[in-house]
């Protein structure tokens, strides 16, 4: 099955609104009709979240999203038994459930899992396409309609956590970034409802602050966080204050940082 792209229909409401800015739609449709893992990887709040629902519903794909952390096991992800009404009977996790039935299975934050998760995927990222289940024996074999798309963080990434190349390589990767700046003033004003003209400064503040990556930051200012900058004052909260509680807070705990944030904000914010 393959979509045409050559002039983009107008999507119904039910299909989340998402502003390309390459050719990562039809790197996805692609990946998806050729059964080929997907790899995204960009900065946080960047727009690869929206970009996976926006794909499985244009594509009328199931979708299972699982945030990873520390704590998250194999186990997770393909199952485990559970005891019901005096019974112990095996319930799938989501990871199965997809396999099983066909849809997209969308790990967020991949590197955060624990170590066995990968070891898990391998089997599905290849041509097998299966799913070994030790605990019950069963050997699955992916529905056509199967597909895993996993994300991460490259700036969040250290020696501990850290993709390996042998799982990296197991997958057709995006890349993504924050939008231009035309563009990504059209997509906070559509989100928020707050007019364009008074987003702008909004979004070039976000892009000095974001320069500051790595020196100061640890991490820049996401569109999400736009977003909510912009939401706040489209309610009616004074700019300033919305500045610093979405903006300038949610970067850092560091006074000496956050003093000199509050100064860059208020040199390009009225």
């Amino acid at each position: 099955m393959t979509i045409a792209l050559t002039k983009p229909l107008p999507l119904p409401p039910e299909i989340p609104a998402y502003v390309p800015s390459g050719n990562e739609c039809t790197l996805f449709e692609s990946a998806w009709t050729r059964q080929l893992p997907l790899l995204l990887k960009g900065p946080t709040g960047c727009g690869k979240t929206r970009f996976v629902h926006h794909m499985a519903a244009r594509l009328g794909l199931p979708l299972s999203t699982v945030s990873c952390h520390d704590d998250l096991t194999a186990a997770d992800l393909t199952g485990r038994y559970l005891l019901k009404g005096g019974d112990t009977v095996w319930v799938d996790g989501p990871l199965t459930c997809a396999v099983r039935e066909g849809g997209l299975c969308y790990l967020d934050e991949i590197v955060e899992a624990r170590k066995d998760v990968a070891v898990v995927l391998h089997p599905l990222t290849d041509d097998r396409r299966i799913l070994p289940l030790e605990r019950t024996g069963e050997l699955l074999e992916a529905q056509p309609g199967f597909m895993l798309v996993v994300s991460y963080n490259p700036g969040y990434q250290n020696l501990m956590k850290a993709l390996k190349p042998s799982t990296r390589q197991r997958f057709v990767a995006i890349e993504f970034d924050f939008l231009p700046k035309n563009q990504e003033i059209a997509v906070v004003s559509s989100e928020s409802g707050l007019d364009e003209a008074r987003v702008a400064p909004l979004v070039e503040l976000a892009r000095r602050l974001r320069a500051l990556k790595g020196h100061d930051l640890e991490e820049g200012v996401s569109t999400r966080l736009l977003v909510y900058c912009a939401s706040l004052i489209d309610s009616g909260l004074p700019v300033r204050d919305a500045v610093r509680s979405a903006l300038i807070e949610p970067l850092t705990d560091e006074p000496d940082v956050k003093a000199a944030l509050i100064e860059v904000a208020n040199a390009v914010v009225a």
